[in-house]
């Protein structure tokens, strides 16, 4: 079992308090039983992240949404989750809303698990967001540390030139220099011309 299912699976039957429902929805094989869950209404949060998990796993569309939501919540397990299943749910609208995501400054504080889905992507719009988020969080006294080294590494990943002034600029902060200098290190040279 994959480990980030496993984990779900944990959490989801823990808030459930293991209820008959969670073990019919963690069992059933019925896509069209999991995608009434998203739509039904009254129906908890934990019913409504693990019917859109599965079938964002099966790469069923429907879950896009649920997904997208669960990516911008206040739980970080919630946003890992919501993370590792659109990676593979191969929606071409998955890049557009995690760059939507990791660049909106008033959810900056939930902003790290979509930049780490911007870098699994490599999208046309990865490079950009983590440039224009990572930029923002070199602010002095920024207090979202965590997301300006995803930022980092993720560019260092990406290996994308484009990043090299913001990466530049990032030598600066203690907090972020020798992610940086990796992060530079993995960007091929300028050819000289």
């Amino acid at each position: 079992m994959d480990e980030e299912l496993r984990s779900l699976t944990e959490r989801l039957r823990q808030e459930s308090q293991g209820s008959a429902e969670y073990e019919r929805l963690a069992a059933t094989r019925d896509p069209d039983e999991l995608a009434a869950v998203l739509v039904a209404p009254g129906r908890p949060l934990w019913a409504r992240e693990l019917a859109a998990f599965r079938l964002g796993l099966a790469g069923d569309r429907r879950a896009f949404e649920a997904l997208v939501l669960l990516l911008n919540h206040r739980d970080p397990p919630r946003c890992a989750s919501a993370a590792h299943a659109l990676a593979r749910l191969g929606d071409p609208r998955t890049a557009r809303a995690a760059a939507a995501l990791a660049t909106n400054e008033l959810r900056v504080a939930y902003a790290l698990h979509p930049v780490r889905l911007l870098v699994a992507l490599r999208a046309p719009e990865s490079v950009p967001a983590l440039i224009t988020t990572l930029r923002r969080r070199l602010r002095p006294h920024d207090p979202y540390r965590r997301v300006a080294l995803a930022c980092v590494q993720g560019l260092g990943a990406l290996g994308d030139a484009r990043a090299r002034p913001v990466l530049t600029e990032a030598l600066a902060h203690p907090a972020l220099a020798e992610a940086a200098v990796a992060a530079l290190a993995r960007i091929p040279a300028r050819r000289r011309g």
